[in-house]
């Protein structure tokens, strides 16, 4: 869904086309029938530890206190002439929203047209701001073809309304949608206190239930293609072999303290960089892959810290041995880094959810006995990502640090080898400028005991020719 109805983005209803986040898949894929009785009724939770929790060290309110659901009965639906109508204000996370609907559709024709509103948007303070997550529902009179879609934006003074123009054909309404001559929208909306330091928790535990089996294959792509990016660099790197011998020989020359001190790094350091990577503001999944990220963070706190048997994490699989842990406010890495890189490079990742989005329920079976049978092992899975791909962002992070010095050392070592290279050319060039001199002594000292020994035997027939042979000596030695 993606912020998708079945045919168009969500969108303000003052502009076409301005989406509410990029499409994890097409629109018609996405399009989900949930089943309004499960979500109003909800099962005892059977999730894996860290993944149901919502306690916030730092204060705050949780999600569970920041969500609302608000129920609209619109009576005599086809005795309707008005252009729009706005149901009554209701209060959501500390603010208040009304649902707006266009009968005959907003800018379109034969389309049911529903946004989610800021309520007097106009009296708030300069520079408001509201950040929420909502889904809005058409009920049918048959539970399992009501026809909800889901988005995520930011409220502001100027996107003070978001949904969408074509939320399903008028035609369709028709279909099990009205009884009694009675239309029912349900909104569900999750205001969401973002972070910049660290994953942090966004939805509240229902909600993020119902979430989950529309958009968990989405969440898994999007874990397992940064699992696989970097897994496929260092696959690269170590297949090189002549580059790394070159890193194992750095590296197994560098001191075993210097070694330490490299093999960690802050946890706030990097937990900054992983929410800026992985939440976008735009797309509908940030959500879910914040909640993932939150509770593979608790799990990994909690493995460190010898707190949680794996039997209460995994049934039947065995976690797989750390890669990093957790000491005070440090990521360690738990083993030599050259171990690490080669493991993280062949080890493989849970297999895949091919299923796609899902049904709320299963066929022949009541929503409650599917959710028996799955809430359990979808949300065991996404801790389990999110805990993998934590400790793959630690690893590819400590590593590109120490990548840099080994780049660094390198660098130097062929400065240095340039450095020689230099003054070996520069010695060899004084020795040949030191040999040509030399040369040429010789070949001077040799022409003139030539002509000495012409002067020698020169004839000499008067004193004047004796002098002008020792004239010709002494101007070829002097100058």
């Amino acid at each position: 869904m993606a912020g998708i109805a079945s045919e168009e983005s969500a969108v303000r209803r003052s502009f076409e086309g301005i989406s509410s986040g990029q499409r994890c898949q097409s629109g018609e894929t996405l399009v989900e029938w949930r089943s309004s009785e499960q979500l109003e009724n909800g099962t005892p939770s059977t999730s894996p530890p860290y993944w149901d929790t919502d306690d916030d060290e730092y204060g705050g309110p949780k999600p569970s206190e920041l969500y609302g659901k608000y129920t609209w009965k619109i009576d005599k639906f086809s005795q309707i002439n008005k252009r729009e109508l706005r149901s009554n204000a209701f209060e959501v996370g500390g603010y208040k929203w009304y649902i707006l609907i266009y009968p005959q559709g907003c800018d379109v024709c034969n389309h049911l047209s529903l946004f989610l509103c800021v309520a007097n948007h106009d009296k708030l303070l300069p520079g408001w701001s509201h950040f929420a997550q909502f889904t809005i529902a058409v009920v049918n009179k048959d539970p399992k073809k009501s026809k909800y879609s889901d988005t995520l934006h930011r409220f502001w003074k100027k996107e003070h309304d978001w949904g969408w123009k074509k939320f399903m054909e008028l035609s369709k309404v028709l279909d099990g949608f009205i009884d009694a001559d009675t239309l029912i929208i349900k909104a569900q909306v999750q205001v969401i206190r973002e972070r910049a330091d660290r994953p942090f928790r966004c939805l509240d535990c229902q909600y993020r239930r119902e979430l989950v089996r529309v958009y968990l294959t989405n969440v898994e792509q999007i874990c397992r293609r940064f699992v696989e990016e970097r897994r496929t660099k260092l696959g690269k790197f170590i297949e090189d072999k002549a580059r790394w011998s070159s890193f194992c020989t750095f590296w197994l020359g560098i001191d075993q303290n210097s070694r330490g001190r490299m093999s960690r790094e802050k946890t706030e350091a990097i937990l900054r960089v992983v929410v800026k990577h992985f939440f976008i503001e735009k797309e509908v999944t940030s959500t879910l892959v914040m909640d993932s990220l939150y509770s593979g963070l608790k799990a990994l706190e909690g493995q460190t810290k010898n707190k949680m048997g794996r039997g209460q994490l995994l049934d039947v699989e065995e976690l797989p041995v750390p890669i990093v842990c957790i000491d005070k406010d440090m990521f360690v890495l738990v083993d030599d880094v050259l171990l690490l890189l080669e493991r993280a490079a062949i080890e493989p990742l849970p297999p895949k959810d091919d299923k796609g989005p899902q049904n709320r329920t299963k066929d022949g079976n009541s929503g409650e006995d599917f959710n028996k049978d799955t809430i359990e092992r979808d949300e065991i899975r996404l801790t389990e990502l999110g805990r993998r791909t934590i400790e793959i962002f630690v690893l590819a992070h400590i590593f590109s640090k120490i990548e840099v010095a080994y780049q660094e050392a390198v660098a130097l070592k062929r400065q240095e080898e340039l450095i020689r290279e230099e003054a070996a050319w520069l010695a060899e060039s004084e020795q040949k400028g030191r040999r040509g001199v030399a040369e040429k002594e010789k070949k001077s000292k040799k022409k003139q005991l030539g002509m000495l020994g012409a002067l020698l035997h020169y004839p000499v027939e008067s004193y004047s020719g004796l002098m002008k042979c020792l004239e010709e000596f002494l101007l070829f030695n002097c100058g």
